[in-house]
């Protein structure tokens, strides 16, 4: 620990990135030059604050800040124009050159006003949240009564909905599926555009996923066609009755279709799963209206997996940023599921470490098993998150795609197509093996495995995360 506090590795800061273009120009303003009033110093609650002046384009400086180990991750702020977060000159100086351990940002009594004030905003924010106060959208009080009625009346619209789609699959199977393909995307854009208007996204996403499949092609198109109106069939019955469904897989149902719990409910109800949890991976997805961040945590001590979802509008990065590699010592509360995965963040209660070793991994045989467990709970999992031990990547050969094959040459499992779209990920995961053994996180789903982080044979604790975006510019 030096003045300045534990260090983030130069990969770790980049992996906060929101794009590789970012890394670039974050890349690019690690230079003092730009830079002036840079600072850091400690805060009450064992976090750091750093802060700068950056030089642009117009004749005033952008004026930046970051909070480190707050609760809920750490924060940014910039008067620079930038939709994304954490802006190029967050990661420039701010966090670059503070990794880098040099000279730039000197230790400070304290912030500056200007750095000072959002400080203080972001923690009167935090103990609102702390303290139970609701508010309506109008600022004021909540009212009990008419948010049951709006989930009452949502219910409702949902049924219909549902109803109304059981209808179409029904009719859908009673004309056959032959003519489905000819039919072109209208009639599922139509289908899933009511469902939106019924507030049921969740089927509106599985409706989508039909028409994808209808409209793909292949020798296989009618099976796996039917395969999905069965899983979309399956969703819409079980909603229908889900008060004859046992709980969690109830809970499961609603959060399918798209009922989904509010976070600060989530971590008052609890109960709370305190661990160090390692970050595995974060990876980005932008729709065109929706950005949206997934970040894979590892318990050390509960040996238990858990995803992170933060969300940011169309062009911007969400705020909630882990550096993947290093261990969090944090609370985290899971929402009532047959299959809990997903969590909320609860309170971090130390800045982020170094983990000293990689969490362990089974092989191929472990990895199905462990997908194939967690698809009899919830038969609309896509994927589970799982570790690797000891595999090989091998490229294909012909129409056969890559595998990562088990070090004992006992089995293998193929690489994803859907995830394995950049190849040079791929070649950057085979040049990391050698040809050695690696030990690898990624999901495990019916199409396949998708690496998603690796460690190198000769330094196991170092993570790498593949396929691109990476913490490590290529």
């Amino acid at each position: 620990m030096n003045a300045q506090g534990e260090r983030l590795t130069v990969e770790q800061v980049l992996a906060l990135a929101p794009d590789a273009a970012s890394r670039a120009a974050g890349t690019r303003l690690a230079l003092p030059g730009p830079w002036s009033g840079t600072g850091a110093c400690s805060t009450g609650t064992g976090g750091r604050v750093l802060w700068g002046e950056c030089k642009g384009s117009g004749g005033r400086p952008y004026r930046t800040v970051v909070a480190l180990a707050h609760a809920d991750g750490p924060a940014y702020q910039c008067s620079c124009p930038s939709r994304k977060f954490p802006c190029k000159h967050a990661l420039g100086l701010l966090l670059l050159l503070w990794a880098e351990g040099g000279d730039a940002v000197p230790e400070g009594a304290g912030p500056p006003e200007w750095a000072a004030s959002w400080l203080d905003r972001r923690r009167q924010r935090a103990d609102e949240a702390a303290s139970g106060r609701a508010v309506d959208a109008t600022g004021g009080p909540a009212d009990p009564a008419a948010a049951r009625r709006r989930a009452e009346r949502r219910a409702a619209r949902m049924t219909s909905g549902a109803t109304e789609l059981e209808q179409r699959l029904t009719d859908l199977m009673r004309g056959g599926l032959a003519g489905v393909r000819d039919a072109g995307y209208g009639q599922w854009d139509e289908t899933a555009a009511r469902m939106v208007d019924a507030q049921a996204p969740g089927l509106a996403a599985r409706v989508r996923d039909v028409a994808s499949v209808a409209g793909a092609g292949g020798g296989d198109w009618a099976a796996r066609l039917l395969e999905e109106c069965a899983l979309l069939h399956a969703l819409n019955q079980g909603f229908l009755r889900v008060g004859e469904l046992p709980e969690p897989l109830a809970a499961t149902v609603r959060s399918r279709v798209g009922l989904t719990s509010d976070a600060a409910a989530v971590l008052a109800a609890g109960p709370l799963v305190r661990d160090h949890w390692l970050v595995l991976a974060q990876r980005d997805s932008d729709d065109g209206r929706l950005t949206t961040r997934r970040i894979w945590l590892y318990g050390r001590g509960t040996g238990r997996m858990a995803l992170l979802l933060s969300y940011g509008a169309a062009g911007r990065a969400p705020e909630l940023c882990l550096p993947v590699g290093m261990s969090v010592d944090a609370d985290l509360a899971f929402p009532p599921a047959a299959r809990p995965l997903r969590a909320v963040l609860g309170t971090r209660h130390a800045a982020p470490v170094a983990c000293p070793e990689p969490p362990p991994g089974g092989d191929t045989a472990a990895a199905l098993r462990a997908y194939g467990e967690a698809v009899r709970d919830d038969p609309w999992l896509e994927a589970w998150p799982v570790v690797l031990a000891e595999v090989t990547p091998v490229p294909g050969e012909g129409e056969l795609g890559w595998q990562l094959a088990d070090a004992s040459g006992g089995s293998a499992l193929p690489v994803d197509p859907r995830g394995s779209g950049d190849s040079l990920g791929l070649w950057r995961l085979a040049s990391l093996s050698g040809g050695a053994p690696l030990r690898v996180f990624g999901e495990c789903g019916h199409a396949g495995f998708t690496p998603l982080a690796a460690w190198a044979p000769a330094q196991l604790p170092t993570l790498v995360q593949t396929p691109l975006p990476t913490p490590v510019p290529l």
